[in-house]
């Protein structure tokens, strides 16, 4: 009886363990796989800094653990037309499942209509949402010396365009950086290495429970 009961025990041990790997397998075979698209600005592309030293390649090796691939499209100097027209290519070539829109500051530093920059990220918004991907809308900010009027369209156009298009809004993630002299570059509109690791840990803390599945 002893040693029938040992040889059934000998049968299943032998069952778990052909069945191990085929269920870690599986395991890694239904792990849902992430891929953010950065779309901004030279507050993304890291201007002035190396790219290790930029809150996106910060972020990129905050989630080496994580089943999250990032992809840094930003492009210093970039305003939400041109990001637009190179839209259509960036989304056949990588196919995101989430997309971090981080534009406008260009267009409102150059004085810009609100009107054509709230249609073109509009338009950007849809377009993302139409290729299944999950889009992530940055409030910006620009200097309160283009007048009350301005800035304060500029802002509201972001709000209209998340309630409309029914995409998360962030906060301006630089609005305590900004007013601190030590953590922005001499020309008081990019923040320096020194703030990148800042942003990433907040911008990690925002952009985890939306992007990691």
């Amino acid at each position: 009886m002893f040693k029938l009961i040992v040889n059934s025990l000998r049968k299943r041990a032998k069952v778990v363990l052909i069945l191990l790997p085929i269920l870690l397998v599986s395991d890694q075979l239904w792990a849902k796989s992430s891929k953010l698209l950065i779309l901004g600005d030279s507050l993304s592309a890291g201007y002035g800094l190396t790219q290790a030293q930029s809150w996106v390649s910060l972020l990129q090796d905050a989630w080496q653990k994580s089943n999250i691939t990032v992809v840094n499209a930003a492009i210093s100097g970039e305003t939400t037309d041109g990001a637009l027209a190179r839209l259509p290519r960036l989304l056949n070539q990588h196919s995101p499942s989430h997309i971090y829109v981080e534009l406008g500051g260009n267009d409102g530093l150059q004085g810009h209509s609100i009107s054509k920059m709230r249609n073109n990220l509009m338009e950007i918004v849809k377009l993302s949402q139409e290729s299944g991907a999950t889009v992530i809308l940055q409030e910006m900010q620009i200097p309160t010396n283009y007048g009350r009027r301005y800035t304060e369209l500029f802002t509201k156009a972001y709000s209209t365009i998340a309630e409309e298009r029914d995409v998360t809004l962030l906060p301006f993630f630089l609005a305590d950086i900004a007013l601190d002299t030590k953590l922005m570059q001499a020309d008081g509109i990019h923040p320096n290495a020194e703030a990148q690791p800042i942003i990433a840990e907040s911008m990690r803390a925002a952009l985890s429970p939306l992007v990691i599945e």
